[in-house]
């Protein structure tokens, strides 16, 4: 069999870290790809449409809670990194990486827009000798479909003039116990040389490259991942609001249950879902199966538990004002935490976001805390001009209610306590104290 000339050079430059890496989109996924290249000693360019993102990563600092601008700017003044919003240099790279977004429209329709409008930009560009791979999270065919069907248009072959895999992101932003090297990277290709190059990519900066058959196993395979978080962690938001009735703490229950060594994994309740995946990707699989005449009946259940959560957030402030002798309109209250999740200041799909927006559309007087987020970011559907006050003793006097939205483990969860009038904690956070100002939600 004839060598893959193409294929050969392509897999020399990786292999000798001479090839010049590409990441589009440079967020929460696409920057942490960055700084594995560079801290392995490939010379990456960076392209974001967000010109303020383009200049301070030139500069050298940082936009992003957990990672540290020192990182950046180390491979900035190296030369091994570069950002730059010019669409026109896509036809450098020798790979192109793939981090846009893929959010739900109003209708909870997969919005394709960024993946179709980068697909497009890449075709325009798209050389003999080049690898491309997809990483934002999509509906199983996402590749095949969009990507190859426009690069097929160039007239050029793939698997022999050119490479295509879809390789999933795993970014958990915040997280301390495994991080963009040590977690394992799926790959899926169009063809097996287009595998070959993708695998060999990833290795290079990840312990561990998992290989599937075709890029439809490998998107539903993070499809799969998030869907099963989703539905446990509606199951768990159903029995805390079944316990509540009941008297039982949820919490105590999880901590006995996962006792068990074997057949049982934690998950825990909350004010609902945020961040960029469990919200929105099994809502991909939904859509798709529609194509299919299949109805996905857990993960709508749990999408409709998931979404119900910030409304009975709000019921349990209501019924705790209330027995106070007072009403939502008119009082008080301060949301604690705006981030997703802990210790982060990512602010996608926050659930704190519509907490502080149901609490308004009520009449009440809401404020917001936030180590990390001083500012309410403008968000696709949502527009709360705020910033985060001060959270001191004589503060929390001042408020009618607090509501721990979010559990960042910096808050002094018994200052909050001794000092709130009353404290419904969607988080578990404050349960320790025992306090009867404290109403779990």
């Amino acid at each position: 069999m004839a060598k893959n000339i193409v294929k050969e050079k392509l897999l020399e430059k990786i292999e000798k870290r001479s090839a010049l890496i590409g990441v589009i989109g440079l967020g929460y996924v696409g920057l942490p790809l960055v700084l594995r290249f560079c801290d392995e000693g490939f010379r990456v360019l960076g392209f974001d449409v967000d010109s303020s993102k383009v200049k301070a990563l030139n500069a050298g600092r940082s936009y992003i809670k957990h990672i540290a601008a020192g990182d950046i700017a180390k491979h900035v003044k190296g030369k091994k990194f570069a950002a730059t919003a010019d669409m026109n240099r896509l036809k450098e790279p020798d790979a192109v990486i793939i981090c846009v977004p893929t959010p739900l429209g109003k209708m909870r329709e997969p919005d394709m827009s960024y993946v179709v409008g980068t697909t497009k930009e890449i075709v325009e560009r798209l050389r003999i000798g080049q690898l491309v791979s997809l990483e934002s999270t999509t509906y199983p065919g996402t590749t095949d479909e969009i990507l190859l069907t426009e690069f097929e248009k160039t007239g050029l072959r793939v698997g022999k003039d050119y490479f295509l895999v879809f390789s999933p992101e795993r970014e958990d932003p915040g997280r301390k116990d495994f991080s963009t090297k040590t977690i394992p990277k799926v790959v899926g290709g169009v063809t097996k040389d287009c595998l070959a190059a993708g695998s060999l990519l990833y290795s290079q900066i990840i312990d561990k490259v998992v290989e599937v058959s075709t890029t439809r196993a490998a998107e539903m395979t993070k499809l799969l991942e998030n869907i099963y978080r989703c539905v446990n962690i509606a199951l768990v938001n159903e029995l805390k609001m079944l316990t509540d009735k009941m008297g039982i703490d949820i919490w105590e229950v999880i901590d006995a249950s996962k006792t068990k060594p074997f057949g049982f994994q934690a998950f825990y309740p909350g004010p609902g879902l945020g961040g960029h995946c469990i919200p929105i990707d099994p809502f991909y699989l939904t859509w798709k199966a529609k194509e299919y005449e299949f109805a996905t009946r857990f993960i709508e259940l749990a999408g409709e538990i998931n979404t119900s959560m910030p409304s009975y957030v709000i019921g349990k402030v209501g019924t705790a004002l209330n027995k106070e002798g007072k009403s939502v309109k008119g009082s008080r209250i301060l949301v604690l935490g705006a981030a997703y999740k802990k210790d982060v200041d990512d602010m996608r799909e926050s659930p704190s976001v519509h907490i502080i927006e149901m609490l308004k559309g009520l009449g009440a007087k809401v404020d917001y805390n936030d180590p990390y987020v001083p500012k309410m970011p403008r968000m696709r559907h949502h527009a709360i001009e705020l910033k985060s006050v001060k959270l001191t003793p004589a503060a929390l006097k001042k408020y009618d209610c607090v509501v721990i939205s979010t559990d960042h483990t910096c808050y002094d969860y018994k200052m909050i306590a001794v000092n709130s009038k009353i404290v419904v904690d969607a988080r578990g956070a404050a349960r320790k104290f025992k306090s009867k100002k404290v109403v779990p939600a």
